[in-house]
C-alpha cells in the first residue's frame, strides 16, 4: 500500500506549513537549526555549518521523493517569518513519526500545537494508521503539546535514544506518544 502524496503547502489559522526549498537554507540555519537552546531536545545534531543545513534539504527531498511527504517548514502567515519545522517521517505506508522544533522567539505562542494538529490532518489524509512522537522525558513543554493534540502517552522507553545536543551523549529515557487515526 503506497501513501498518497501530501500537499506541499498547508495553511492553518496563523501558520503556513510548506515543503523546504533550497532558498531556505540560511533561514533554517540561523533561525533554529544552529541554536543550542532550540536543538537541546531534538534527536539530530545542531547544525554547525550551512553545509549541514544543505544536507537536511537533501534528506528532505529524498523523503518527499520516497514517501510523498516529509519535513515541512513552519512560517507565520502574516509576515512569512520562519518559525520552525515539523513534518512526517514514514517508517511504513501506515506508520509515521512526527515532531516539531521552533525558534526561541516562537516559543509560548501555541505554534507547536497548531502545527502538530495540521500534521495530524496531513497524516490522516495520507492514510497513516499510527502517528507517534518521541519526547525526551524532561521536556515537559513538548509533552504538553502532545497531550493537547490528543496523543496518548503509551509509556516510557528507558535509555532508548541519544540526544546529540544534550551532553553527555548517552541513551536517555523517552516518552512515547501515539495517535491511532
Amino acid at each position: 500500500m503506497s501513501t498518497p502524496r501530501s500537499p506541499d503547502c498547508v495553511e492553518t489559522e496563523r501558520l503556513l506549513l510548506r515543503r523546504p526549498q533550497p532558498a531556505d537554507v540560511e533561514a533554517i540555519f540561523t533561525r533554529y537549526a544552529a541554536d543550542p537552546d532550540v536543538t537541546r531536545y531534538v534527536g539530530w545534531p545542531a547544525h554547525r555549518t550551512v553545509a549541514d543545513t544543505r544536507a537536511f534539504l537533501a534528506f528532505s527531498d529524498a523523503e518527499w521523493g520516497r514517501w510523498g511527504a516529509g519535513p515541512y517548514l513552519i512560517l507565520s502567515r502574516t509576515d512569512g517569518t520562519l518559525l520552525g519545522g515539523t513534518g512526517l517521517s514514514f517508517e511504513t505506508s501506515y506508520r509515521a513519526m512526527t515532531g516539531y522544533v521552533l525558534a526561541r522567539d516562537a516559543w509560548g505562542h501555541g505554534y507547536a500545537t497548531e502545527a502538530l494538529r495540521a500534521m495530524v490532518d496531513v497524516a490522516r489524509a495520507a492514510r497513516v494508521e499510527r502517528l507517534y512522537a518521541l519526547c525526551h522525558a524532561d521536556h515537559r513543554p513538548s509533552a504538553r503539546v502532545l497531550d493537547k493534540c490528543g496523543f496518548s502517552r503509551e509509556g516510557v522507553m528507558r535509555r532508548y535514544a541519544e540526544f546529540p545536543n544534550l551532553p553527555p551523549i548517552r541513551p536517555c529515557d523517552v516518552l512515547v506518544y501515539a495517535l491511532v487515526l
